[in-house]
């Protein structure tokens, strides 16, 4: 613009007039935000992409619309792209664009062609009900995403990592929710306190809080999303024809539980991280991640995930990986991680309450201080399409902070129909391989059979100990027997014990004897004649 003297023609030129491949955003508008300035283009190079980024603004300035424009020209260089749909408007990445008056107006000014254009594009779904299934097992989200979805205390969530750490080592698999309520039932028993002793004194209190909200989570849903065959992050670095897939997490269908979507998204990224070589700087990135909602994950996270999230966007830029977070406000994003976060897009702010105000006032003094334009009156002046925009150059140095007119998506912007949508899905390469649940043994049928064995070696233990009281008491029987046998009298001492009339039997016959004795003397005696 004449009237800037060069200065600001100067600046754009040397911030943005690279040949390296790019992103082109748009034209930089003049310092009333009125007219782009077509002799130069807003771009971000394909290599600085995996120094991540940031895409804010209030509802309706058309950040969906730049995560479209993005996802287009990644996928056009061979660039994969990973990115949630909460409305189902980016379905419509697959089908050329209509056109109208608006578009060509908006591209005609900009002195920029337009052509219609469609790009390939794959269906996941939490649900499985709008998209090929993606499921992990519990085991695998682990313990901390576990307690950001279940909003457990810090407390709870250092058990439930104590949970996790005994089921690993015990090999009970967590598959689903099923088997962490059969673990969290054993612990709770008596069965389990050796265990809580074990394993640093865990209380029954806090399983039973933790049990009553895994089966919360159960009866919300969760148990649809955790399971097997778990999904390989590898499927979402893929191309097709020479173009980038576009991989779109379709949750229109549970876009009422955002701690599950946004957190499960996190165990994505974190997945990614884990099993992505190394590559270092690429030409352009491997993969390139938006991470939308970006504000339910920070949302009541504890200190040990913020650090894990941290952690994973700084390191995972050496895997060729990109993350960009959308959010409407660049504080939601926590500082240690916005630090990370090399290119922002950043479109209009509303400033109607002193809160308002104060948080404006914070994102402005975020960019890159300008001597051409009012950082503050451009995020409040800015219209729909239009973004304030900073991004690395190709020395990784920071571009100037200008106010852009963003270029119009040539993909359909809008949800397409069902027939589209189940189209999109049968054709998926990965259907065949995820579409089925699968159901191995785990930790609930473990403890099933454990249960099982205990009981009958209890059975067991009452018949031998049944078996060996009757033999203890006959063996006493015996004994009593043989020592009545061994006292029982003989002989003249046994007489003693007649009876009555025995005894007047008896005493008869010793009467007639001696009747008959004293006859029988008597007669020897020559009396018997008397």
């Amino acid at each position: 613009m004449e009237s800037d003297g060069g200065t600001l023609d100067a600046d754009l030129r040397a911030g943005y007039g690279f040949d390296d491949e790019a992103v082109i955003l748009g034209r930089p508008l003049d310092a009333a935000l009125q007219s782009p300035l077509n002799d130069h283009f807003v771009q971000v190079p394909l290599r600085m992409l995996n120094k991540h980024g940031l895409v804010a603004g209030a509802t309706g300035t058309g950040k969906t619309k730049t995560l479209q424009v993005f996802a287009e020209q990644l996928s056009r260089a061979g660039v994969p792209v990973f990115l949630a749909d909460l409305k189902g408007d980016l379905t419509g990445l697959a089908v050329p664009g209509p056109g109208n008056e608006h578009i060509d107006a908006r591209m005609s000014g900009m002195d920029l062609p337009w052509q219609a254009e469609s790009f390939p594009v794959e269906l996941l779904s939490i649900s499985g009900r709008s998209g090929t299934p993606l499921r992990v097992p519990v085991s695998s989200f682990g313990p901390l995403l576990l307690a950001k979805v279940m909003e457990c205390s810090d407390t709870q969530e250092s058990v439930l990592q104590v949970i996790f750490k005994y089921a690993d080592e015990s090999q009970l698999a967590l598959l689903d929710l099923v088997d962490l309520i059969e673990l969290l039932k054993f612990l709770a028993s008596d069965d389990g306190r050796e265990v809580q002793a074990t394993y640093g004194g865990m209380s029954t209190q806090t399983i039973n809080v933790l049990l009553r909200k895994t089966m919360e989570l159960q009866t919300q849903g969760g148990d649809t999303f955790f399971g097997e065959p778990e999904f390989d992050v590898e499927d979402l670095v893929r191309t097709q024809d020479g173009k980038g897939v576009i991989t779109i997490l379709n949750l229109v269908d549970v876009q009422t539980k955002p701690r599950i979507f946004s957190t499960f998204m996190m165990w994505l990224l974190a997945e990614i991280y884990e099993t992505s070589p190394e590559v270092g700087d690429p030409d352009k990135p491997r993969l390139v991640f938006f991470f939308d909602e970006a504000h339910l994950l920070f949302n009541g996270a504890s200190k040990t995930l913020r650090s894990s999230v941290e952690l994973t966007v700084r390191m995972i830029r050496s895997k060729g990986v990109g993350v960009f977070f959308v959010t409407q406000q660049p504080r939601d994003v926590p500082e240690d991680v916005l630090a990370q976060l090399g290119n922002r897009v950043q479109h209009a702010l509303r400033a109607y309450t002193p809160q308002d105000q104060k948080a404006l006032k914070a994102t402005a003094a975020t960019f890159p201080v300008s001597a051409h334009y009012d950082v503050q009156e451009a995020l409040t002046g800015l219209g729909t399409g239009e973004a304030l925009v900073t991004v690395l150059g190709p020395k990784g140095r920071p571009t100037p902070t200008v106010p852009t007119r963003l270029v119009a998506p040539v993909s359909q912007m809008d949800t397409v129909d069902e027939a589209t949508v189940q189209r999109l899905i049968e054709g998926s390469p990965l259907l065949a391989r995820y579409a089925q649940r699968l159901d191995r043994e785990s930790a609930a049928e473990i403890l099933a059979k454990r249960a099982e064995e205990k009981a009958a070696a209890a059975v067991e233990h009452a018949r031998s100990q049944e078996e060996a009281d009757a033999l203890a008491r006959r063996e006493k029987e015996l004994v009593a027997e043989q020592q009545r046998t061994r006292r029982a009298p003989t002989g003249r001492r046994a007489s003693n014990r007649d009876t009555a009339t025995e005894r007047m039997v008896k005493n008869a016959a010793a009467s007639v004897g001696r009747e008959v004795g004293r006859s029988l003397i008597r007669g020897i005696l020559g009396n018997l004649g008397r």
